[in-house]
């Protein structure tokens, strides 16, 4: 994995020439030496700058690593009151998690590495939702996989007009993870099945609507509320910069959306959007015969599972075990050499069709792991940090 993030590392105190604190020099840096993830303190809030802008803000094992390792130093800080998190340039706050390094893992590498990525993040997303100060996210631009993962589990979630949110797993092979299974399941109706079976996105509306989401900023006032976060309370903040957002497509879509998904497999629920007779919904089902035929059918059955579950904490456990069962498939490794290495979005998949995927190779998605187990559900709250 890239990065070289110091598990322990710390902010030093320095002050930069704007007066704020800055972050130490033994975070994660690229291969220029450049800051992967930037830790300061302005004010009341400690700040969090997710700054691979090049990438989209996606994260590394190291990027993970800093952010915990703020985490744990503010927490006891009184100085702070809010944890502020953002994504550097305008395009992204974080497009998910390295999945380049994946590939390699898949493709011959250690995949070892790729499962302690992975127990590292889940241990994060999880911290992040017990987090005792507020914490907030400004899911401003594309937020995706990972990226949702270190925002949508906050206490306090932003969207502007140029967010588009999206868990689009199915579409490289692999099921929502980072507790999106836990959040997609916890939309109104059939929205988060929607949304994770067509691997679709959610603008801002959408993404209130679906509880991705809790507040709409437009984007040419985040400065000024990142500025009053660090003088006032989050509530003080809020309320002078919340708008409502610009409409939303999910809401007029929710009867056929709600009827459809509704059913127990996914050539059943095909079969409803065929004969819906809505425009969307043929859409949908094009969608999704387009995505992984396995990773199809086992999403399904991780957001049916989810339901039963109990806390996040269980969910991840569930998510770690199918992230390390995609790993060892081929639909992975295809998956993202179609969307991100060769970029010929003609994957091919293993079996290539619904019909033939096998209900024992679903199930195996969720089959113990032995030693291997990220058994967050069994940890005390000390322990899980």
């Amino acid at each position: 994995m890239t990065g070289n993030g110091n598990a322990n590392g710390s902010t030093n105190g320095s002050t930069n020439a704007n007066g704020s604190e800055g972050g130490n020099a033994n975070g994660s840096t690229n291969a220029n030496g450049t800051e992967e993830v930037l830790v300061h303190r302005e004010g009341r809030t400690g700040l969090i700058v997710l700054n691979r802008p090049a990438a989209l803000n996606a994260l590394t094992h190291g990027m993970v690593r800093r952010i915990a390792a703020a985490l744990d130093d503010w927490e006891q800080d009184g100085r702070v009151a809010t944890v502020v998190v953002t994504g550097a340039g305008d395009r992204a706050f974080c497009a998910g998690g390295d999945i380049v390094a994946i590939h390699r893992a898949a493709t011959g590498g250690d995949p070892r590495e790729v499962e302690e990525f992975w127990r590292d993040e889940y241990r994060l997303n999880a911290r992040i939702a017990r987090y005792p100060k507020p914490y907030v996210a400004v899911m401003d631009g594309i937020v995706m996989g990972g990226g949702v993962g270190v925002s949508a589990h906050g206490r306090v979630r932003i969207v502007t007009e140029r967010t588009r949110i999206a868990m689009p797993e199915a579409g490289i092979g692999f099921v929502p993870d980072v507790g999106g299974t836990y959040l997609l399941a916890l939309a109104p109706g059939e929205l988060g099945t929607h949304l994770a079976l067509t691997a679709g996105a959610a603008g801002a509306a959408d993404a209130l609507l679906c509880g991705l989401a809790d507040h709409f900023v437009p984007s040419g006032r985040l400065p000024v509320l990142l500025d009053d976060l660090a003088e006032s309370t989050v509530h003080e903040a809020l309320a002078r910069h919340v708008e409502p957002p610009p409409p939303g497509r999910l809401e007029r879509q929710r009867e056929w959306i709600d009827t459809c998904y509704a059913a127990d497999t996914v050539e059943e629920i095909l079969e409803r959007l065929g004969a819906s007779g809505e425009p969307e919904a043929k859409e949908a089902a094009e969608r999704i015969t387009a995505n992984a035929p396995t990773a199809v059918k086992a999403t399904l059955a991780a957001l049916r599972r989810v339901r039963t579950l109990g806390p996040l904490e269980a969910v991840l456990d569930q998510e770690y075990r199918s992230s390390c069962a995609a790993l060892a498939t081929p639909d992975l490794a295809e998956g993202i050499r179609a969307q991100v290495i060769d970029k010929d979005r003609t994957p091919h998949w293993s079996p290539a069709t619904l019909d033939a995927v096998d209900p024992a190779a679903v199930a195996r998605w969720f089959a113990p792991l032995g030693e291997r187990e990220l058994g967050l559900a069994d940890l005390t709250p000390l322990e899980r940090w």
